[in-house]
């Protein structure tokens, strides 16, 4: 059953980019981030592992990322295409060796670029990109993802969390929080 739930929200959200470039990639990073939930509630399929299944239905929606990104201006298109190709050959070079930490040398830049990017053309249109500021972007960039990749694959802070206890007890937190609050 979680399987199936999971596979439905996983497949069809990301279709969203495709009209919403920036809500779109939003909307897959939630998806992404509670489908572990969704299985810890539903159940795990025991054919297959969260990992593979996760890597599967990210590469999903970073390839309709990638080809929307075919429609930019020369530089962000190239440099966004370029940071794909990189998360890319990492994910394999995981998958065959199954060490996490390489992760960290082959972050998933290019999710960053694209939000950024997409957010960019929104709220900035006459902002533009050049070699020098793409550069520096990229520089900013890659610290908060750098330590995302750290504690995902190489800490492993998350490895033996409960989502769903998670959520449980930051719910009651907030409640006796509201309701000292109140009284």
């Amino acid at each position: 059953m979680g399987l199936a739930f999971v596979l439905a929200i996983r497949l069809t959200v990301p279709l969203s980019i495709f009209r919403w470039p920036l809500a779109g990639g939003l909307l897959a990073i939630v998806a992404d981030s509670i489908d572990i939930v969704i299985f810890q509630v539903l159940g795990f399929p025991s054919f297959l592992s969260y990992h593979q299944i996760d890597k599967a239905l990210d590469a999903y929606y970073l390839v309709i990322e990638a080809l929307v990104v075919q429609g930019w201006d020369p530089l962000p298109r190239w440099t966004a295409t370029a940071l794909f190709a990189y998360r890319m050959a990492g994910v394999a070079v995981f998958e065959l060796t199954d060490a996490r930490a390489l992760l960290l040398l082959f972050p998933n830049l290019f999710e960053f670029f694209y939000l950024f990017y997409v957010a960019a053309r929104r709220f900035a249109p006459s902002y533009e990109l050049t070699p020098k500021r793409t550069a520096a972007w990229l520089g900013v960039l890659l610290v908060p993802k750098e330590f995302q990749e750290y504690a995902l694959h190489y800490a492993r802070w998350l490895d033996h969390a409960v989502a769903a206890d998670i959520i449980h007890d930051d719910a009651i937190a907030v409640w006796d929080w509201l309701r000292d609050l109140v009284t």
